[in-house]
């Protein structure tokens, strides 16, 4: 990522060099060097501005859904994700802390609690390698799970509002419903490419040798994984993303 970045600032000194001496003329009495250090400098003020604009918001809704976590909506959230989880990786047992974490990363991801997914997301990966029997090789549930964390079904985007609001937008809040559009239709094309293309390099990981327990591990602290050890009926799963999806329109229509 530095290179990338060295490159990119490399490539606009030398094109706006290049337009200084073969090119353009000068503007309004600038080079185009001056007006490339200009913009550097404006930018760079622009940037500290946006960041402590952000502060306020994202401290609301971060403090907002670290209530509703500890009210329990992330329980409830991780319960009616459960059922889908276990149908949708049959090769990790329903039981193994890979399918608590793999839950509550997801979960939280949902309600725009990036802090606490990540810790879920590494622990989510680290304990489905002890089911890998090939070390360094992504198993089928790996590359699954990692393309369902990539789209990530969004119900509240908080960075992008807290963007939003910073920038002066007059309802920062009017990208919800074609956000959760969005990460909907990218999670089930996500779900349905990993499928397919596991065809091509069929990767099956043997669990049945591998002892189910808890990592003994201890980094920092983190939610039980109990919370999402039991979910609901599957019922009650579908019925709830069905309400979730026929909410868009409701969204739209009525805003």
């Amino acid at each position: 990522m530095n290179a990338i970045f060295v490159i990119i600032v490399l490539t606009a000194f030398l094109f706006a060099g290049w337009n200084q001496i073969f090119l353009l003329p000068d503007q309004d009495g600038a080079t185009s060097m001056e007006i490339l250090s200009k913009a550097m400098v404006e930018s760079a003020g622009g940037a500290v501005e946006l960041a402590i604009g952000l502060v306020g918001v994202m401290a609301l809704f971060l403090g907002l859904m670290k209530v509703a976590e500890a009210g329990g909506m992330l329980t409830i959230l991780a319960r009616l994700i459960r059922p889908l989880m276990v149908r949708l990786f049959p090769d990790v047992p329903p039981d193994h802390p890979a399918m608590g974490a793999m839950i509550l990363n997801l979960a939280s991801n949902a309600l725009g609690l990036g802090n606490a997914a990540t810790p879920f997301g590494i622990r989510a990966m680290q304990e489905l390698d002890k089911l890998n029997p090939q070390h360094g090789t992504a198993t089928d549930a790996m590359a699954l799970f990692l393309a369902i964390n990539t789209s990530s079904v969004t119900l509240l985007p908080t960075g992008v509002i807290a963007l939003r609001a910073a920038a002066g937008a007059s309802d920062p809040a009017a990208i919800l419903p074609t956000t959760l559009f969005a990460t909907i239709g990218s999670t089930t094309v996500a779900i349905f490419a990993a499928k397919l293309y596991r065809r091509f390099a069929p990767f099956k990981a043997d669990t049945g040798n591998i002892p189910l327990q808890e990592p003994s591990y201890e980094k920092e602290p983190e939610p039980p994984l109990e919370s999402a050890s039991e979910g609901y009926p599957l019922w009650i799963s579908i019925a709830g993303f069905a309400a979730l999806v026929a909410l868009i329109p409701v969204a739209v229509i009525y805003g």
